[in-house]
């Protein structure tokens, strides 16, 4: 095996135990919002004392930083070297704290939403796809088209029995509001050929993630299924800020926040 061939093992192996405390945390942070709701504490008192669980974390880390030192026996020149990163890491570290200790606000209500959600009775799949909403700021795709397009990728969603949302308009909505109007000719051809291409990343998704998986036993990833979802995507990897934009406006941002956790974009706009 070539240094280059290992280095690139090393640090996909790297990626991947981030990833994982990362999804840990996910799953923490959510179940520590239910027990402080259950309790009575609200949710502006709970995001406060995640945010600084959190930020007291980063502290950790840029005091384990700031401690360390170069290898014994260095040269004058490599350890200079070594302190002044270390002063640059250990500044960027606080930074984040900082920033983490007023952040994250509006994520308690964002669980809440999710437990409300879960205790709801299951909802009978519908016989036939709704109508589309008519409204000021409505697509000029036809939402009926572009479901039974992805409809016929059923490797790619969830049975419609085990799906959170029968009817996902709104998000579906919101996703075709991020097509721009010279994308929108033949954008049901460029959504079925994307598909095609991301089958495997499509169906180890839906594995991991979807219903019936570890991680949506907590309540999370509850778009993963929805066949909305491969628009969804599509727009993650074409058009993110637009699509974060206009979502904003309309929807509560942890579902998108968790799709693209899930589906790794190049662009990654959440926290």
């Amino acid at each position: 095996m070539s240094t280059e061939q290992h280095d690139a093992d090393a640090y996909g192996q790297e990626l991947a135990r981030i990833s994982h405390h990362q999804h840990e945390a996910t799953d923490a942070r959510f179940m520590v919002f239910q027990a402080l709701a259950a309790v009575g504490i609200g949710h502006e008192q709970a995001d406060d004392i995640v945010a600084k669980l959190e930020a007291g974390a980063v502290a950790g880390a840029h005091t384990w930083i700031s401690e360390s030192s170069p290898p014994h026996g260095s040269e004058q020149r490599f350890e200079d070297g070594w302190f002044a990163g270390v002063r640059d890491v250990a500044s960027y570290l606080l930074r984040i704290a900082d920033t983490t200790a007023t952040a994250g606000r509006g994520r308690a209500a964002s669980s809440a939403m999710l437990v409300a959600h879960l205790q709801q009775p299951a909802s009978p799949a519908p016989q036939e796809a709704p109508e589309p909403v008519p409204g000021p700021a409505a697509p000029a795709l036809d939402a009926k088209d572009v479901l039974a397009a992805v409809e016929r990728f059923p490797w790619a969603v969830a049975a419609p029995g085990e799906r959170h949302w029968p009817d996902g308009g709104d998000f579906l909505d919101v996703a075709l509001s991020a097509v721009r109007p010279e994308e929108r000719e033949g954008y049901i051809e460029r959504l079925e050929a994307f598909v095609e291409q991301h089958r495997p990343r499509l169906e180890e998704m839906l594995r991991t993630h979807g219903p019936g998986s570890k991680p949506a036993s907590h309540g999370r990833y509850a778009l993963i299924g929805q066949p909305e979802t491969l628009v969804i995507v599509e727009r993650i990897e074409s058009a993110p800020f637009l699509l974060r934009r206009q979502w904003e406006k309309e929807l509560e941002t942890v579902f998108l926040d968790d799709l693209e956790f899930v589906w790794g974009p190049r662009i990654r706009l959440s926290r």
